[in-house]
């Protein structure tokens, strides 16, 4: 019957993962991914936090110290009373010129000479130490010695006065961070620097070279409007003085007589066109009128010199940080989980997808075309014989509730037969298959009915698991004829079932199609037998009585029995015509049972 459904399923395209189910991805297969994978990410994720940690212990403790500044738009009352243009607003052009004027070299070159900079050992470069420097660092810190650096003076032995200032110019600009606040005209003037104290003090020098160079740049222009004055004053004087004393010439030998002869203009040297009195008169007081703007203006600009000041003052004194800027250790640490974390994610997702393996109930009919009957998570914590009757050791445990369910399963194989031939088997080798034969046989014999185990597995582990725990049964069926007398049937106590041990090889092995027939025409009394059978690792010849029972059950254990495998010994028990009933997953011992697996389980 099962034979059927099995058939019928097989059939269905979506049982091969050629539908679209078989590639949609639910919350199932997500929390399977995470289930799985996650000791190696969480492993990864420790080892960037001690990353982090590394990064943090080599690191320099940055100290960061905030200053002020305010541009002024307007100027003060008495210079408006003066000054015909007046600046009464700020574009964002000329804020962004103040910007790149607090970043100039220039003011990094103020600030270097007035705090000296260039031969202060506490004024180092923030941009962090270099590998070889943190490697040394580290080897210091395991060592428990401390890692002495070179000194400024050592290392700038060979600079001359100009590069040494320079130096500090460019470490100056690096440390520098100017930003406008807002759209105020407002500007913040941070700096960072090892010590705290410095990064206060080159804070505040900052601001008042920006002021101070304004102030010297508004009274260089001052002079400079000075000088250009009283040069222009003189050549004004001097064209006033001539064009009086052409003027006062051109009077002085002029005829004033009304009746004059015509003749006397020649006369006199002009000709018709010669400028009149009138015009020198004029133009000799034009020359008079600049002469005096211009002394009014000299006056003017000798008069404000005194008053000269910025459009910018300091609103906020940089004072001593108390806390590190940098490293952030929170940040950083959180950081260095987060990228551990992806690291972790990202290497699972590459061995989940190059894994063959199989893992989930839903890989056994997406890939294989199988029927799932059953999953069955690990048995108990302890080694030995107890892992092969859990079902009677605990009968209320996850391993033997879930092993009942798949005996229902295996019980439809029936079909109103007398007796029930059930095989078990495995791809690759393992105690796993072996053990769901035995604790399979202790759940039919403590129903009452009449069950048993045969030994068939090449490395005899039931054999060697019972030992002596099996005495010989009562019954005289001539089993003993078949082979030497270790290959008697006895009694598995406290399971109760019957268990026969197979030592023979060679031409008597139960492995032979007509060995095997010759056995079961002499278990008529047993209602049902259970077959450890040879797992496919060790051949295929020792699964050619399977089209003899009634069927035969796939024992795969979870994120270790390769999927190929699995399709390989499918195909071969279909060839051999073999009833097979499905696959029984049995999962890998991790971790103790958490929220998260009982969520996988219902989402399942």
């Amino acid at each position: 019957m099962l034979e059927r459904q099995w058939a019928a399923a097989a059939a269905r395209p979506d049982w091969r993962g050629s539908g679209a189910s078989a590639e949609f991805i639910n919350l199932s297969d997500i929390l399977a991914f995470f289930s799985r994978y996650v000791v190696s990410i969480l492993l990864w994720a420790l080892v960037g936090i001690v990353g982090a940690s590394l990064y943090l212990a080599t690191s320099d403790r940055i100290f960061t110290a905030r200053t002020q500044i305010l541009i002024e738009p307007k100027l003060p009352q008495f210079m408006q009373q003066q000054m015909v243009e007046v600046s009464l607003s700020l574009d964002t052009a000329q804020i962004e010129s103040q910007l790149a004027l607090l970043r100039s070299q220039k003011i990094a070159m103020m600030v270097v000479e007035e705090l000296g900079l260039a031969h202060d050992e506490a004024f180092r470069d923030t941009g962090g130490p270099g590998l070889g420097e943190r490697v040394a660092r580290l080897r210091a810190l395991l060592s428990g010695k401390p890692n002495v650096p070179a000194s400024v003076e050592e290392a700038d032995a060979d600079q001359t006065e100009a590069a040494l200032k320079q130096r500090a110019a460019d470490i100056f600009s690096r440390s520098l961070d100017v930003q406008r606040v807002g759209v105020s005209y407002a500007i913040d003037i941070y700096f960072k620097s090892q010590d705290p104290a410095l990064a206060a003090r080159i804070a505040n020098a900052t601001a008042d070279a920006f002021v101070r160079e304004q102030m010297e740049t508004r009274a260089v222009a001052a002079r400079e409007g000075v000088v250009w004055l009283e040069k222009r004053i003189d050549e004004a004087g001097a064209q006033m003085n001539k064009a009086t004393q052409i003027a006062q010439e051109f009077r002085a030998t002029y005829d004033y007589r009304i009746d004059k002869p015509d003749d006397a203009s020649a006369a006199d040297g002009r000709h018709a066109d010669a400028p009149t009195l009138e015009q020198l008169e004029v133009q000799a007081e034009t020359y008079r009128k600049m002469y005096e703007s211009l002394l009014s203006a000299y006056a003017g600009a000798v008069n404000q010199q005194p008053f000269l000041i910025a459009n910018s003052r300091v609103i906020t004194t940089a004072v001593q940080p108390n806390v590190q800027s940098q490293p952030r250790k929170r940040l950083t640490l959180i950081f260095g989980a987060f990228a551990g974390l992806m690291l972790g994610v990202g290497l699972a997702f590459v061995r989940h997808s190059l894994d063959r393996t199989l893992r989930t109930p839903r890989q056994i009919g997406e890939q294989l075309g199988l029927v799932c009957i059953g999953e069955l998570p690990p048995a108990v914590s302890r080694k030995g014989p107890g892992v092969y009757d859990e079902v009677v050791r605990d009968p209320h445990s996850p391993f033997s509730a879930n092993l009942r369910s798949a005996r229902a399963v295996i019980s439809l194989a029936d079909a109103g037969k007398s007796r029930l031939c059930i095989g078990i088997t495995s791809a690759p080798a393992g105690g796993n298959k072996s053990a769901v034969a035995s604790n399979l046989a202790a759940l039919y014999a403590a129903s009452g009915v009449p069950t048993l185990l045969v030994d068939m597995d090449p490395r005899f582990t039931l054999t060697h698991a019972f030992g002596g725990r099996f005495a010989r049964a009562d019954t005289d069926d001539g089993l003993h004829e078949h082979g030497s007398a270790a290959c008697e049937i006895g009694t598995v106590a406290p399971a109760l079932f019957d268990f026969l041990p197979n030592a023979e090889r060679g031409p008597a092995t139960l492995a032979l199609p007509a060995n095997m027939q010759a056995l079961l025409k002499k278990l008529d009394g047993y209602k049902v037998v259970i077959f450890d059978l040879p797992a496919y690792e060790f051949g295929a010849d020792g699964l050619l009585v399977c089209s003899l029972l009634d069927g035969v059950v796939v024992v795969a254990e979870g994120d270790r029995t390769p999927l190929d495998s699995l399709a390989d010994l499918a195909r071969t028990l279909r060839i051999a015509n073999a009833p097979l009933l499905g696959v029984l997953l049995m999962h890998a011992r991790r971790l103790p049972r958490l929220p998260l697996r009982r969520l996988l389980r219902r989402s399942a």
